[in-house]
């Protein structure tokens, strides 16, 4: 599935998603990401060894949530990370897969669980909360906002 389609409100060149495998609205998410090599950012991390930034693939996560929690018009923020584990590098052309579940739900924070595989290794884990965005337009921004 499209995770535009989903109800991401990212735009290129910050989607980092490429479909969505798996949705339980409101409960729980899988997607999937597969990096080229060719994302400029590469080229210095790291010059000749190049791993995907742990802070793209926390942004996956979370995007995922979003999805996970969200529907299009339902936009959620992130708002906190509670953990954030890193337990393998994660390169270019490996296929990862992003699973977000929804474990806690209070005063308008919402609590998931992340993950990031490669294959059957866990890449990455940890605990987000986001926020729903009241009615926002991350498109247009006022004449107050520019000046």
């Amino acid at each position: 599935m499209d995770p535009i389609a989903c109800g991401l409100p990212h735009r290129d060149p910050f989607v980092f998603i490429d479909s969505v495998e798996k949705l339980e609205r409101g409960l729980y998410a899988e997607s999937v990401k597969l990096f080229s090599g060719d994302e400029p950012y590469f080229a210095g991390h790291f010059p000749g060894n190049a791993i995907v930034p742990g802070v793209l693939l926390t942004e996956g996560m979370a995007q995922t949530a979003g999805i996970a929690v969200g529907a299009p018009g339902k936009t959620y923020l992130l708002t906190a990370i509670r953990s954030m584990k890193f337990m393998r590098a994660v390169r270019p052309g490996e296929r990862i897969c992003f699973v977000a579940k929804k474990v806690g739900e209070a005063g308008g924070l919402v609590q998931c669980v992340v993950a990031a595989h490669v294959g059957d290794v866990l890449a990455a884990e940890g605990e987000i909360v986001l926020a729903r965005a009241e009615k926002m337009n991350v498109y247009d921004r006022s004449e107050s906002d520019t000046a």
